[in-house]
């Protein structure tokens, strides 16, 4: 496995992440706000086999990951400072959908949709609070991402985000916590301190839960996996 994650991430759980594979840490770039500046779902999103990344995705990384296997799409729009700017590559692609703000994300993003199904919702930061499992399921933790999936008859867990720590706000959201790769999933805290705790361990039933380290439960900007 391949982690991309951000280089202010706990070291307990870059130790963590290294016992599974090869680990990479995002920089911060100033292109950005500073409490997002070295989220990967900011800079990246993952599409099929491939990673699409921003134009100012930085130059490092992106060698590392290209020599690494990693097929690397650059895409067409620039980020900015201010939020929906911000969210331009902030979308779940899946097997079946392409998930996110489609007025504002990057086209590289939803063409060719090759037969996915594009799902539009209001909020733009929408990997921040969308973890998608391979089965198709989904936990979020955004209401009006909830409301949306429930009314396409997707399966999806809400859950709240008043828990979870991001740095300079007042919380973050759950699938900024998360990385998923086949049946394990990766967080970036641990469920003991998290009040719904037992929903998600039920939701996520068949699937192996790793807690990258003891502490609540971190929005870093995802953990992309290859």
């Amino acid at each position: 496995m391949i982690f991309l994650s951000n280089n202010t991430l706990p070291e307990k759980a870059i130790k963590k992440l290294q016992q599974y594979g090869k680990t990479i840490l995002l920089p911060k770039n100033d292109v950005v706000y500073d409490a997002i500046s070295n989220h990967p779902d900011i800079f990246c999103c993952v599409k099929d086999e491939s990673l699409i990344v921003a134009p100012e995705f930085d130059k490092q990384i992106r060698e590392q990951l290209s020599k690494s296997g990693i097929n690397i799409v650059e895409g067409k729009t620039k980020l900015g400072k201010k939020y929906p700017e911000t969210a331009v590559y902030n979308a779940v692609v899946t097997e079946n959908y392409v998930i996110g703000n489609l007025a504002i994300i990057d086209k590289t993003i939803l063409s060719p949709k090759a037969g996915k199904k594009a799902i539009h919702v209001k909020q733009a930061y929408t990997r921040c609070n969308l973890l998608a499992l391979p089965n198709e399921s989904f936990i979020t933790s955004d209401e009006g991402i909830y409301n949306q999936l429930i009314s396409n008859n997707i399966t999806v867990l809400y859950v709240s985000p008043k828990e979870i720590i991001l740095r300079g706000f007042k919380h973050g959201f759950f699938g900024g916590c998360c990385g998923i790769y086949d049946d394990k999933v990766f967080i970036a805290g641990s469920l003991d301190y998290f009040s719904q705790r037992e929903i998600i361990k039920t939701f996520l039933k068949g699937f192996e839960i790793i807690e990258l380290y003891d502490g609540p439960l971190l929005d870093v900007g995802s953990i992309v996996v290859f």
